[in-house]
Parts: C-alpha cells; sequence; structure tokens
C-alpha cells in the first residue's frame, strides 16, 4: 500500500495559515528530464467511503530512476501528520514513470500523478512547487546588509556569479555576538553520486546549520537543517534542488567570564519558515567549525565543500 489511509482526487490550492506556499514560480530551466519529473506532489486520494489528502516527494536518482516517499496528510509544514509508508522505487520509460506496490500502482506524466489500485483511479496528484515566507525579505531597519548581489565585498574571499549570486567559500568580515540571521540558499541539481550539493552557515564560525541535499529523507543532524553533532532539525523541510530555501536563525552567543563559559549559546532556526530547531541549547562548537568557542565575536562563515551551493539575501540584525 501507499500509506494507511491515504486515498481522493481533488488538488491542493493554497496554504493559508502555512509558512510556505504553493508558487506559479518559474522553475529553473534545465535540460533534464528527471528534473521534471522530481518534486513534491500533493492531491486526495480515496479509499472506500473517505477521502485524506497526500503528499509525496519524488527523488531522481539519475538516468531514469527515482525514489519516492509518501507522507500522509500531506508534506512536511503543510499537514504531514508524521506517518509515512515505506519508500518505493520507480523508473521512467516511453516518457512515463511508474511506481508499482503489490496492487498498487503510481504513474507520472506531464506534470500529474495517477494513483490505481486494481485498474480502478483513487486518485490524482499534481505537482507543485513550493516558496518558503520569508523568501526575499527584506532586511529591516539597522540591518547589516552582507549581501544584495551587487557586491561581495563584505567577505573575504567573496566570488560573485554572473547572476548575481555568491559563491561557497566565503567569510563575512563583519563579526557578530547575538542577533538574527537570514539567508536564502540554493543546493545545485546533478547526478546523485554521492550528494547534489553541500555546505553549510556556520554562526560566529563556530556553530553550524548544515546546507545539503536532503529533499524527502529523514531527519539527521548531518543532513539539511541539522545542527552537527548537536541535534536533527525536528521535520526535513528540504525543497528539491535548485528550489530557493532560507533559514532565518535567531542566535544567542555564549557567555564568558574570566575566560571561561558561564553559558551555552542557543539558537531557533527556521528552514522554509518553520521552526525546525526551537531555542537548542549549544554545549560546543559544532565539527568542523573553523573556529573554537571564545568570548569574542566570530564571522559569518559559507563553508566550501566542493559543491556549487550558492546564496543571495544575506543580512544580520544585532541584539
Amino acid at each position: 500500500m501507499f500509506a494507511r489511509g491515504l486515498f481522493g482526487v481533488t488538488l491542493l490550492i493554497a496554504l493559508t495559515g502555512s509558512s510556505v506556499r504553493f508558487a506559479e514560480s518559474k522553475e529553473p530551466a534545465v535540460d533534464e528530464p528527471d528534473f521534471l519529473v522530481q518534486g513534491e506532489y500533493v492531491g486526495e486520494v480515496t479509499r472506500t467511503d473517505s477521502k485524506q489528502k497526500l503528499g509525496v516527494q519524488v527523488i531522481a536518482l539519475g538516468k531514469g530512476k527515482f525514489h519516492a516517499v509518501w507522507r500522509n496528510g500531506g508534506l512536511a509544514g503543510d499537514g504531514w501528520n508524521k506517518n509515512e509508508s515505506a519508500p518505493r522505487e520507480g523508473e521512467t520509460a516511453a516518457g512515463v514513470t511508474t511506481f508499482k506496490a503489490d496492487e498498487q500502482t503510481a504513474t507520472i506524466k506531464d506534470g500529474a500523478m495517477v494513483l490505481t489500485t486494481d485498474g480502478k483511479v483513487i486518485g490524482e496528484l499534481k505537482r507543485i512547487v513550493r516558496k518558503s515566507s520569508t523568501l526575499g525579505a527584506k532586511p529591516p531597519k539597522g540591518a547589516v546588509v552582507l549581501f544584495d548581489g551587487k557586491s561581495a565585498d563584505q567577505f573575504e574571499n567573496g566570488r560573485v556569479t554572473k547572476d548575481e549570486l555568491l559563491m561557497q567559500g566565503a567569510t563575512s568580515k563583519f563579526k557578530h555576538q547575538s542577533g538574527t540571521l537570514h539567508i536564502e540558499f540554493q543546493i545545485p541539481y546533478g547526478p546523485l553520486v554521492p550528494s547534489r550539493g553541500n555546505s553549510g552557515c556556520y554562526l560566529q564560525s563556530r556553530y553550524e546549520v548544515q546546507m545539503l541535499d536532503s529533499f524527502g529523507l529523514k531527519p539527521h543532524n548531518h543532513e539539511c537543517g541539522g545542527i552537527p553533532s548537536i541535534k536533527e532539525p525536528d521535520l526535513n523541510m528540504s525543497f528539491p534542488p535548485l528550489s530557493w530555501q532560507t533559514y532565518d536563525v535567531d542566535f544567542t552567543a555564549a557567555q564568558f567570564a574570566n575566560g571561561q563559559k558561564t553559558k551555552n549559546g542557543r539558537m531557533t532556526v527556521r528552514h522554509n519558515g518553520v521552526v525546525v530547531h526551537d531555542n537548542v541549547e549549544l554545549p560546543h562548537a559544532t565539527t568542523s567549525s573553523p573556529l573554537p568557542e571564545g568570548p569574542e565575536p566570530g564571522p559569518i562563515n559559507l563553508q566550501d565543500h566542493n559543491s556549487e551551493v550558492r546564496y543571495r539575501n544575506v543580512w544580520f540584525v544585532e541584539k
């Protein structure tokens, strides 16, 4: 079965009151058939006399093969009840992508997923594109603007692409204590061997929030949204590769007296507008941090992990 109690045929077209929203937005032009199949599908399926919303995340593995995760109640951040069925493997042949499990079949063609049981249609899901509610957020008065697309002068080793995006491997000249960071990032698309994208955003160059292609995976402290060696995210809010994603991080710096730490730092992280860490204590610097813990302020570090991760709209509001 695709999932317990799943089943109907209604396209969800709005997210009222949610922290993510559906979009008619244009996707990046990618000359790759698998890219147009990969993504998020939402609708309703019917079983007996009941209808329930279903969300499916389809992950491209390359060469026409796919991995799909079925989420009861909807997608993460949009109704998912934390229950999911066993993942399914599928592949494309003659322009149709097919997933099979016992008597049930799901086929994808032209942006629609049709579900059948014993040959009877029980639902249709549409491929949708979600956007973070904080995407494009403007820096408030008093914010330190680190990157607005015009120049990378606020960063050591700052490099800008032709389309005005900041490249990985940059460290801000600005150093901070407590405050709020907003950053938008894009994970590249390509063969999943072993990962399509890998970077990290270090507050004070000490405490990392992972940036990684974790679309459809289970939460882990080394997956996107995780705080390495400290805590996994409460929810995996990753969007598919090449989607623009957001982190909004409320950071409280550790306190020191006479060279000794007297109070641990803390952070609240919103990934694509949804809280995935709520006032989490930071007992130590995270794995591979450029700086050890200390009382002095530190910079924002955007890790270079040999992946073409891109950033835009980066700003910090000091407390």
